[in-house]
C-alpha cells in the first residue's frame, strides 16, 4: 500500500514538473566537441528523464542476471520450508486427534524438510507422537531436550511436570514446577502447582509469600487470589491456635477481611478469642457468620462457647441463634439438641419435628430417635425414626474429591489441591434411597406407632417353658403319635379379635427387617389339651 502511494506521488510530481516547464518555454544550447546543439527546454527534460529510466532498467537487468542462481536456490529452499511447515501442521493436528500413524509419518517428513535447530516445534510433535504410542521414555527425553532450549524451556518443563504427575513422582513434579516458577513466574500452572506442593508440606509462610508475588504479577484473578490467601491464613491460624492464640486471632481476622464467608476462618478466630477470654467479640464473629451462613459448626461452637455453662444456659444461647435466623432447619435442630440436654423433651420434640418438616435429613431423624428414647423409651417408635433416618438424604459435610471429613482441611488428602473441601451433601451410597425416594416428615409423623403399654412391652419378654427331657422310648411314641394325628385347623378368630387386630398398628421394621420376636400367642383349648397329654406339635 505504501509503495502504491509512493508511485502515485512520483507520477504526480513529474506531471506537475512538466506542466510547469510547459508554462515557461525556453531554449537550451549546448556546445560539445565543437558542435552546437540547440533544443527546447521541454525536449531536454524529456530526454534526461528517459535516459535515467533506461539506466535504471539496465542496472535492474544486470542485477537480476547476476543474482539469478541465488534467487533460484532461495525459491526452492522456501518451497521446501513451506512443505515442511505444512507437514508439521498436519502432524500436530494428527497428534491432537490421536492419530499416531499419521503423526509419526508427518514427524519424519517435517524433520527431513526442516532442521530441528531452526524449528523447535519438531521436538514437540515427536514428544506428542511418543505419548500417543505409549513410548513415555522417548517422550520424556524429548521434553528434557526442550527444557534445555531457552525457546522451549517452559513447554518442556510443563511436559516433564505432567509426566511426573502421571507416574506419581510428586517430588519430581514439585521440582519441575518450582523450576518453571523461578524461570517464568508469569506461568499460572507453575505458580498453582508450587502453591499446592507447599501447602501439602504445611509451609504456609512460603505459600503466602509465593501467592503475594503472583498477585503482584497479576497472574491470578484478584478474587481467586484473595480466596486462596484467606484459606492459607486460616490454615496457619489453625496451627498457631494452641501455642499462639494471639497470632491465630490476627491471621483469622485477616482471612475474614479477604473472604467474610469462610466458615473455618470464623471458627478459628472465635476459638482464639475464647481462649483469650474475649467471649463477647468471639460470639459477635459467630453471630455475623450465622446471619450470613447458618452452619452447624458455628451453632455448636456458639452454644458451647463457655465451658462452665449449664444445659439451660446453652438452651438460651441456642434460642438466641434461632431468633437471628428464624424458620431455619439448622437453628431448629440446634434448639432441639440443647432442649434434649436440658431435659425439656416437649420443646425438643416440637423443634425437631419442625426441622424435619423443613429439611428431612438423616441427622434430624436420628435426633428424633434420641428424643424418643429419652421420652418414652418405646423400641417400636425408636426403630420407626431410625428407619426414616436410613431412607432420608445425608446431611451436608466437608467433602473433597469424593471423600468426607469430620472437620475442614485446607488441602485435599486425595489430590493435594488447595481449598478443595466444600460444604455439601455427599453422594448417596444406598440404592434404597434412589429407589424409594426421600421420606416425608409429615407422613413419618403420622405413621408414628402409638406408645406401647407396660403389658405390651412385657409380653415379648415372658420366658417360654423349657421342653421336658424325654427318653428315646417317649420320643418314638411322640413320633408315632404325630404321624397318626391329622392336620388340625386353627379356630376362626372372633369378630372382636378381628377388630382388635385391625386397630393395632404394627411397628415399622428396623432397617427393613421384621422384628426378631413375633410375640406370644395364647394357646387354644386344643393346644392346652395336647400339652397335658405330653404332645407338642411343631
Amino acid at each position: 500500500m505504501i509503495r502504491i502511494l509512493f508511485f502515485i506521488l512520483l507520477v504526480l510530481c513529474l506531471g506537475l514538473g512538466f506542466a510547469w516547464l510547459a508554462d515557461r518555454p525556453g531554449e537550451l544550447s549546448l556546445i560539445w566537441q565543437g558542435q552546437r546543439i540547440e533544443m527546447t527546454l521541454m525536449r531536454a527534460a524529456s530526454i534526461l528523464i528517459s535516459l535515467i529510466a533506461a539506466v535504471l532498467i539496465v542496472i535492474w537487468l544486470l542485477r537480476t542476471i547476476w543474482m539469478s542462481p541465488h534467487t533460484v536456490t532461495r525459491y526452492f529452499r522456501a518451497r521446501k520450508r513451506d512443505r515442511g511447515y505444512q507437514a508439521l501442521s498436519t502432524g500436530l493436528i494428527a497428534a491432537g486427534a490421536g492419530d499416531a500413524n499419521l503423526a509419526r509419518k508427518m514427524s519424519a517428513r517435517s524433520r527431513g524438510l526442516i532442521s530441528a535447530d531452526q524449528e523447535p516445534l519438531i521436538h514437540l510433535l515427536e514428544a506428542q507422537t511418543a505419548l500417543i504410542e505409549g513410548k513415555y521414555d522417548d517422550a520424556r527425553k524429548k521434553f528434557e531436550l526442550m527444557a534445555d532450549d531457552p525457546e522451549t524451556r517452559e513447554l518442556g518443563l510443563r511436559g516433564l511436570f505432567l509426566e511426573a504427575k502421571r507416574l506419581g513422582a510428586n517430588e519430581a513434579a514439585r521440582q519441575y514446577a518450582e523450576r518453571a516458577a523461578e524461570k517464568a513466574p508469569q506461568l499460572p500452572w507453575a505458580t498453582l502447582a508450587t502453591l499446592d506442593h507447599r501447602s501439602q508440606a504445611g509451609q504456609w509462610d512460603e505459600a503466602i509469600r509465593l501467592l503475594d508475588q503472583s498477585r503482584a504479577a497479576n497472574i491470578l484473578d484478584r478474587k481467586e487470589a484473595d480466596r486462596k490467601k484467606a484459606v492459607l491464613l486460616t490454615a496457619r491460624a489453625m496451627t498457631k491456635l494452641d501455642a499462639d492464640p494471639k497470632g491465630a486471632r490476627d491471621d483469622g481476622l485477616a482471612a475474614l477481611k479477604l473472604d467474610d464467608g469462610l466458615v473455618p476462618a470464623a471458627l478459628v478466630t472465635a476459638k482464639a478469642l475464647f481462649r483469650e477470654d474475649n467471649l463477647r467479640k468471639g460470639a459477635g464473629i459467630l453471630e455475623r457468620m450465622w446471619k450470613q451462613q447458618p452452619h452447624p459448626d458455628v451453632a455448636r461452637l456458639y452454644v458451647r462457647a463457655r465451658g462452665g455453662d449449664s444445659a439451660l444456659d446453652r438452651l438460651k444461647r441456642a434460642k438466641k441463634l434461632e431468633s437471628l435466623r428464624s424458620n431455619n432447619a439448622v437453628a431448629l435442630a440446634t434448639v432441639a439438641e440443647a432442649a434434649l440436654e436440658a431435659r425439656e423433651l416437649p420443646l425438643a420434640r416440637t423443634k425437631a419435628e419442625a426441622a424435619a418438616r423443613l429439611e428431612p435429613t438423616e441427622r434430624v431423624f436420628l435426633l428424633l430417635a434420641d428424643i424418643e428414647e429419652a421420652d418414652t423409651g418405646d423400641e417400636g417408635r425408636i426403630r420407626h425414626w431410625m428407619a426414616q433416618a436410613l431412607r432420608s438424604p445425608r446431611d451436608p459435610a466437608w467433602t473433597a474429591d469424593g471423600v468426607t471429613s469430620p472437620s475442614w482441611l485446607p488441602v485435599s488428602p486425595i489430590s493435594g489441591r488447595l481449598d478443595a473441601f466444600e460444604w455439601k451433601a455427599p453422594a448417596l451410597q444406598l440404592s434404597d434411597k434412589l429407589k424409594n425416594g426421600h421420606p416425608s416428615a409429615d407422613e413419618a409423623i403420622r405413621s408414628l406407632p402409638p406408645v406401647a403399654t407396660a403389658q405390651q412391652m412385657a409380653a415379648p419378654a415372658t420366658p417360654k417353658p423349657a421342653p421336658v427331657a424325654a427318653t428315646p422310648t417317649v420320643l418314638e411314641a411322640e413320633h408315632e403319635t404325630m404321624i397318626k394325628v391329622p392336620a388340625r385347623k386353627e379356630p376362626a378368630p372372633s369378630p372382636a379379635r378381628k377388630k382388635e387386630e385391625a386397630t393395632e398398628e404394627e411397628p415399622a421394621p428396623f432397617f427393613g427387617r421384621p422384628p426378631d420376636d413375633p410375640g406370644v400367642r395364647e394357646a387354644t383349648a386344643g393346644e392346652k389339651a395336647s400339652d397335658k397329654a405330653g404332645l407338642r406339635l411343631f
